[in-house]
């Protein structure tokens, strides 16, 4: 079908059984909402439009989601899905295919979805349904001695046969919106919730001669919904166990497929190592031979080809190119840049800070604002002094430019190639190229000291 594609997605529930004042929908997943995970599957089927019913904090939720392609539709009272739908409903072209989601549903593949929106004509209605070995809690599919739906039945309207079917609805549907425009106005809400069940047009589609098409997941994990944290960290730990498989056929070894967290984009190489308790946030590069230690935390970086990250280094923000060296226990904040065969050690702090070829930053130090040559070596305990409570300055080491151990640099200032800082310094202005710089107070030794003694 070539009609206009759009989906509505339902997310008014308070979700009392997350305990929490956030509501359900934003609860993350791999560090995400669970409801900016379905939009983005939404916007992956090329929806034409894209309607979100919200209701119970609904405020926070559209505070949440920075979309301009998202119409809001209100439900202020939550009065069942089929209430929820209506809310949306007028702002939906009749000519349209709709796609019913579930703000609290987020990981059902986008595969998944186009084969159901696949089977949708002016006759038929496609819906997915799940079997399940313990179907508790979901309402069945009904269907009649040849096997086609009739019917669905919620938990509670349900009698021990039909809780004995396994087969049973998602809640994920798809029709064209003429026929959503003639039902809903029909559905009753005598039944045990008292509310109006989207569920209930599937008789009626079946009374006026439609037939139900129905599909099913490659795995029930797409469709579980999300009621409590502990079914949050079911989703999670499913999730995750899906990107350490899609890493590993990428060429990846991890030392542990359940202790990573993948919580945005990796593009990864061939032969790279990744230890235990790795999170990997935002889009992240890591090309061939890279090797990061356990506890790292990597977040819109690019990682060089044969860079070792040492074990509890954070990098943020930051390019690295090839053999670097970093860590254990570097911070690289945004800005940072680093050519080949550089090394930031232990203990080491950039922001901002360009970094040339073959030099060294080994321990104890912050480097901000900051650009360095090639072969530059800066000592232990070495800061650049870039910020004046108001305005930050720039710090500039040419080519080999040797800092002692010690040493503060108050930008702006400039040390020129060749240069040598002498240990313990405070440099406040340029020092020439092959210049030695010693900028501290003259040492005296007093004979006969008296100690102090504790009184």
């Amino acid at each position: 079908m070539n009609n206009p594609l759009h989906v509505i997605i339902l997310a008014a529930g308070q979700g009392s059984r997350m305990k929490s004042r956030q509501p359900k929908v934003m609860h993350a997943v791999a560090g995400r909402p669970m409801l900016h995970h379905v939009m983005a599957t939404a916007r992956s089927l090329g929806a034409t439009a894209l309607h979100t019913v919200i209701g119970h904090g609904a405020e926070q939720v559209r505070a949440g989601t920075a979309a301009d392609d998202v119409q809001w539709a209100l439900q202020a009272e939550q009065l069942g899905t089929g209430h929820a739908v209506a809310q949306a409903l007028p702002a939906v072209s009749d000519d349209a295919v709709v796609l019913i989601l579930y703000g609290d549903v987020p990981l059902t593949q986008a595969a998944t979805l186009q084969a159901l929106v696949n089977q949708v004509t002016a006759d038929q209605l496609a819906l997915l349904t799940v079997t399940l070995d313990n179907p508790q809690g979901y309402g069945r599919i009904l269907r009649d001695e040849k096997g086609a739906v009739q019917a669905i039945v919620e938990q509670k309207d349900a009698t021990p046969a039909q809780l004995a079917i396994q087969e049973v609805n998602t809640g994920i549907l798809a029709v064209q919106a003429s026929h959503l425009k003639s039902w809903l106005p029909q559905l009753s809400n005598s039944n045990a919730q008292g509310e109006y069940y989207l569920t209930d047009i599937i008789a009626m589609a079946v009374k006026q001669g439609m037939t139900i098409a129905v599909s099913q997941p490659a795995n029930a994990f797409e469709v579980q919904g999300v009621n409590n944290r502990s079914q949050l960290a079911e989703l999670e730990r499913w999730y995750q166990r899906q990107q350490a498989e899609t890493l590993m056929a990428a060429g990846v070894t991890l030392a542990d497929p359940a202790r990573l967290d993948v919580r945005g984009d990796v593009s990864v190489g061939q032969d790279v190592f990744i230890d235990v308790n790795v999170v990997l946030e935002g889009r992240v590069q890591i090309a061939d031979d890279v090797s990061i230690g356990a506890g790292c935390v990597i977040r819109d970086a690019t990682l060089g080809a044969g860079t070792r990250v040492e074990p509890y280094s954070v990098i943020d923000g930051a390019v690295i190119a090839e053999a670097a060296q970093i860590g254990p226990f570097a911070r690289l904040r945004p800005g940072t840049q680093l050519a080949a065969r550089t090394k930031v050690g232990n203990f080491v702090e950039t922001k901002k800070a360009v970094v040339g070829e073959g030099s060294k930053i080994n321990h104890l130090s912050y480097v901000g604002d900051a650009t360095l040559g090639r072969d530059v070596n800066v000592g232990a305990g070495t800061i650049t002094c870039n910020y004046d409570g108001v305005n930050k300055y720039q710090t500039v080491l040419g080519d080999r430019v040797f800092v002692g151990s010690n040493s503060a640099l108050v930008a702006p200032v400039t040390v020129a190639a060749d240069a040598t800082i002498g240990a313990g310094s405070t440099i406040t202005r340029e020092v020439a190229a092959g210049e030695l710089a010693v900028a501290r107070g003259r040492q005296r030794n007093i004979a006969n000291w008296p100690k102090p003694e504790k009184k």
